[in-house]
């Protein structure tokens, strides 16, 4: 692979290098861009997980990313969603809505899949959910290409406030989590992979998915 094959979308918020070692550990070859070009050319496109769910798509709408996204996806090409990465490529959220310039309950996310991003509660358990937890394959995960020789029940790290909603369709979900209620933590259909999880920070098992996913991009 050559330098621009795999492109870390820059939405501006945060340090994205952790994505970029992650890939170059196990191969591949990352670099970060926030130019809808790069997005549209590049034979790989992972979106990272850092912000809201509101900032990332204000800001993705005002300069070309999240049509860029759209078309990539459109294309073919095969695109990783981590955390907030995974959770704006469904239909709606409701993160920061109250604030949102978009107006009303929620905040329209990009629609690639169907569903809804709310937020965890729960009375005796801590949010944001922080720390390291398990993910349970599902059937179609057992299929999964992004999750070749990941064991179930194994174990990455978490940080989110915001979760995948009980409308996302099982047809699409491959991981779930268990914590204040049972989310969906990764997902798939044809080339878009998304996962709640950070696996630039969940050790041997998350940078085999990384590993996984360069093998996607390579074909």
């Amino acid at each position: 692979m050559v330098r621009g094959d795999i492109v870390v979308v820059d939405y501006h918020k945060g340090n994205l290098q952790s994505v970029v070692r992650g890939i170059d550990a196990v191969g591949g070859s990352a670099y970060v861009s926030d130019d809808p070009r790069d997005i549209r050319s590049s034979a790989g496109v992972i979106l990272p997980g850092v912000g809201s769910f509101e900032d990332a798509l204000s800001y993705m709408r005002s300069t070309g990313q999240a049509d860029a996204v759209v078309d990539a996806i459109k294309s073919g090409t095969p695109f990783l969603g981590i955390c907030l990465g995974l959770q704006v490529l469904f239909e709606r959220g409701t993160e920061h809505a109250e604030h949102s310039s978009f107006g009303g309950e929620w905040v329209p996310g990009l629609g690639v899949l169907p569903g809804s991003v709310t937020r965890l509660e729960s009375t005796t358990l801590k949010v944001p959910h922080v720390g390291w937890d398990q993910a349970y394959l599902t059937e179609l995960g057992g299929a999964c290409p992004l999750l070749v020789d990941v064991p179930e029940g194994a174990n990455f790290y978490f940080t989110h406030s915001y979760a995948l909603s009980d409308d996302v369709p099982a047809s699409v979900v491959t991981m779930r989590t268990h914590y204040t209620r049972s989310f969906a933590s990764a997902v798939w259909r044809d080339n878009v992979f998304g996962v709640q999880f950070h696996p630039e920070k969940s050790s041997r098992t998350g940078l085999k998915i990384l590993q996984n996913y360069v093998d996607i991009v390579r074909g």
